[in-house]
């Protein structure tokens, strides 16, 4: 279902994709402690194995990151956080030279040099440039997509106390004032991300889920990652090397809600998820 203008397609290096299709983002941790995946590509050759798989069963975009930033995660000093993305992106620029890549990083230094020295084409940044002014400055120079996710609080806090007098309606208002500030500075191509698991509790993230019609007012696309988390865990008692079944059914949820980019660890399952959703609209369409 959608409402209002939102903008049905996204600039990336100058190439105009469309939204009509969900997008499916892949996830890459270039880190040890990633809550699902970290550890599992300590080399070049399992990068280049893990992003060929990916791209082989449907990833149009791969995100790699080079902090956790799972609940509790400890800081990791900018250089390490840039060498660990750094021989990532060589591999990818040896490998896969058209490959569109999302950086997931806070910093601004980070992002300048990813997308200025090694081509990286979209910021992924989970604070929204709270971490640091300068972040919008540099998205406003680099003009790369920027993805501003909603936290409330920071890894390391956020999952101690978080308080909303309505989860939904607070969100839209932090993207509105926020979204009001980076199209003032000149930044494009704004995807808002409401941050699933980032400051919420479970109860929390299912009212986000159940109302993510309602961020089509802000008219801008929309990009979901529920991609294994303890929203899933929790509620039915796994871990998340089980937590698949529930990713899906969330994803589905999703696309039926609106929502343009998936972030994911299951990229063929997401994209089979996509097509179902997608001939079931048709058929809704046509009846």
């Amino acid at each position: 279902m959608d409402f209002f203008n939102k903008k049905k397609s996204l600039c990336i290096r100058g190439i105009l994709y469309d939204l009509s299709r969900p997008l499916i983002m892949g996830i890459l941790n270039a880190t040890p402690d990633s809550f699902f995946d970290g550890g599992r590509y300590p080399d070049a050759g399992k990068v280049a194995a893990r992003i060929n798989q990916m791209r082989l069963e449907g990833a149009d975009i791969i995100d790699v990151g080079g902090v956790s930033t799972r609940p509790g995660a400890g800081d990791v000093p900018e250089r390490e956080e840039i060498s660990r993305l750094a021989w990532v992106m060589e591999v990818i620029r040896g490998e896969h030279p058209d490959l569109v890549v999302s950086i997931d990083t806070c910093r601004p230094e980070v992002a300048r040099i990813m997308a200025g020295e090694y081509g990286a084409a979209i910021i992924n940044d989970i604070s929204s440039g709270s971490a640091g002014y300068r972040m919008l400055e540099t998205i406003a120079r680099l003009q790369v997509p920027y993805v501003a996710m909603h936290m409330q609080g920071t890894p390391q806090t956020m999952q101690l106390d978080p308080q909303y007098d309505d989860v939904v309606n607070d969100i839209i208002r932090f993207f509105a004032e926020k979204t009001r500030i980076m199209r003032s500075m000149g930044i494009a191509d704004i995807i808002i991300d409401p941050g699933f698991g980032f400051g919420k509790t479970v109860d929390h993230n299912y009212t986000l889920a159940a109302r993510l019609e309602e961020f089509s007012m802000l008219e801008m696309p929309l990009l979901a990652g529920f991609s294994r988390k303890s929203m899933i865990c929790r509620l039915l008692r796994v871990n998340p090397e089980k937590a698949l079944t529930g990713t899906i059914a969330l994803n589905a949820i999703a696309i039926l809600k609106g929502v343009d980019i998936l972030r994911v660890h299951d990229v063929r399952e997401a994209r089979e998820t996509v097509q179902v959703v997608q001939h079931l609209k048709k058929m809704q369409a046509l009846a």
